[in-house]
């Protein structure tokens, strides 16, 4: 059970947050209806995304096990068997399916759409520089449009535009470790690694860090959301993501420690508490 746990990897869950988001910048996430049926959209994307997972895991194998940390997974390290994973893959896809279609055929659809994208990731696209990590990206903004359909709240070009830079830069962050890797072992530890150089990740994470802080600062600024939310003070919860991105940068340059996502968001203190105290600050601003 405890290798099943690991294949289906649930503390990548957290991601899968970002299906709540329409909700909370509609101002409704108080509503209860819509909050369920985000919440049985967040579990059957997290089933589906597991099952994918998995077939990462089973078709990564001989390139996990050169990996200092992914040859513990339970398919590189034989503690589950291939028939064992593409069982549990299957059944995964349908119990995830099968609990989307009772929400709505667009959030099916769109759900649809992310796993014929994963599977080409998995097959072609992760090998191809600046297309991976941008297949990535793409993949949070799947997660706020379903969380849009499922509750049928529509969807701010702002969101939209933010989830998809700030998914970049992480994706950036976590392909330099897979750079470091390579320079220090001379293992590497995907082929797309030959499409990438520290000089260029390191440019293009500086240029998606100060975007990110823009394109953030224009939106707490711009008419539009001032009226929206009927507050012109919403700039102040720019400080945090300021504070996240220096914080994340500094994990990726001086720590070097930015190979997963999920970890720095789960085990590091500081980006914990710029989050809460964004969403602190913007939900006593908007909400009360």
């Amino acid at each position: 059970m405890l290798n099943i746990i690991k294949l289906l990897r649930p503390q990548q869950y957290i991601k899968n947050l970002f299906i709540f988001l329409p909700l909370f910048f509609a101002m409704k996430i108080t509503d209860t209806a819509a909050l369920l049926s985000a919440t049985i959209a967040f579990i059957a994307f997290s089933l589906t995304a597991s099952a994918i997972y998995t077939l990462n895991d089973f078709h990564d194998i001989e390139e996990d096990r050169q990996h200092p940390k992914k040859k513990t997974r339970p398919l590189a390290s034989g503690s589950i068997t291939k028939p064992q994973a593409i069982n549990i893959m299957l059944l995964l896809f349908v119990v995830g399916m099968g609990l989307m279609s009772t929400l709505d055929m667009l959030a099916v659809s769109i759900l649809v759409a992310y796993i014929i994208l994963n599977v080409c990731y998995s097959l072609y696209l992760k090998h191809v520089a600046i297309l991976d990590v941008t297949t990535i990206a793409i993949g949070f903004v799947l997660r706020i449009f379903v969380g849009s359909a499922a509750t049928d709240v529509p969807l701010s070009r702002w969101i939209i535009i933010m989830t998809f830079l700030l998914a970049l830069f992480m994706a950036l962050a976590k392909r330099r470790d897979d750079v470091l890797i390579y320079l220090d072992t001379g293992k590497k530890m995907r082929k797309v690694i030959d499409g990438y150089s520290l000089q260029f990740i390191d440019t293009a994470m500086g240029i998606m860090a100060s975007v990110v802080i823009v394109a953030y600062t224009n939106y707490c600024t711009s008419t539009e959301i001032v009226e929206k939310f009927n507050s012109e003070h919403l700039y102040l919860t720019v400080l945090f993501v300021i504070l996240g991105i220096m914080r994340y940068l500094l994990i990726t340059f001086v720590l070097k420690d930015s190979g997963s996502p999920t970890q720095i968001v789960l085990k590091d203190r500081f980006i914990q508490c710029t989050l809460v105290g964004w969403i602190a600050t913007f939900t006593g601003l908007i909400y009360v």
